[in-house]
Order: C-alpha cells, then structure tokens, then sequence
C-alpha cells in the first residue's frame, strides 16, 4: 500500500495542512503523529471553509480515517468544540481514531505556560502544549 507522508521542516505555517487535504483525496487514513492545537491549518472545500487545531488535514474527506496518534498532545475541550463546528458547518462528522497513548493537555498546562511569562519570551499560542510535552517526558502526563 503506497503512502505519502508531509512533513515540515520549518517551523511550521509551512502550508502543511493546505498540502496535506489535497493529497489525502481517496485515502483511507491520514495520520497526525505528533503536535498539539497550535495555530491549525484552513481547509477549504465545497463545504465552505473550516479552521481545524487537533485533526488531521484530509479527516473530514468522506471514507478517510483519521488518526490522533500517540505522539499528540490533545485537549479534549478544544476537540469536543473543534468536532461541534465541525457539525454545526453541516458535514459529516469524520471517522476518528484517538491513540490510548496521546496526552491530555489540562487547565493546569495552560495556567502553568502563560504564568511562567514563557508564553510572551517564545511567542507560543498559550494553549498549554509545551508544559503537557514536558509532562509527558517526565511520565507524569495523563494518558487518553
């Protein structure tokens, strides 16, 4: 089975997603491995236009399933809100896969990013992603 993989090697805001939706037309899967909600990627199709931050580029391509690996940091509230725009815009609902071992971003990674003054030094999107990896990396992190 023939794969294609999309991978940035800058630091992101590459256009990655924009790529990734077109390539994924007839796929069976695509996969996002690793990242969190960070600034997300634009999808544009005869739907209308949709701002995704958790899944994956070609997700909501009917028949494809898509992948929440375990490499991810995950908030859960922000994919419940993600999924209900998803709704709401009239799609269909796309077929999700979450790993058992992607990590939850929590309250306390969000407060814990921004009150640091981390947040304004390296300019993150204050969504709590870098705490929750360093908890990960720590074996602290809670798993979905």
């Amino acid at each position: 089975m023939p794969g294609i993989a999309v991978i940035g090697a800058q630091w992101g805001d590459e256009g990655k997603g924009k790529i990734s939706h077109l390539l994924a037309e007839g796929a069976d899967l695509v996969v996002r491995f690793n990242g969190g909600p960070n600034a997300g990627h634009t999808v544009v199709d005869s739907h209308g236009e949709i701002r995704l931050h958790h899944l994956p580029a070609g997700a909501l391509r009917e028949g494809t399933l898509g992948v929440l690996a375990h490499g991810m940091v995950i908030d859960p509230w922000l994919l419940r809100e993600e999924l209900q725009e998803v709704e709401k815009q009239g799609r269909p609902l796309p077929k999700l896969l979450i790993s058992d071992r992607a990590h939850v971003i929590l309250p306390h990674h969000k407060e814990m990013e921004v009150g640091s003054g981390i947040a304004k030094s390296i300019g993150t999107t204050r969504r709590g992603i870098g705490p929750s990896y360093a908890d990960k990396a720590l074996r602290l992190g809670l798993r979905f």
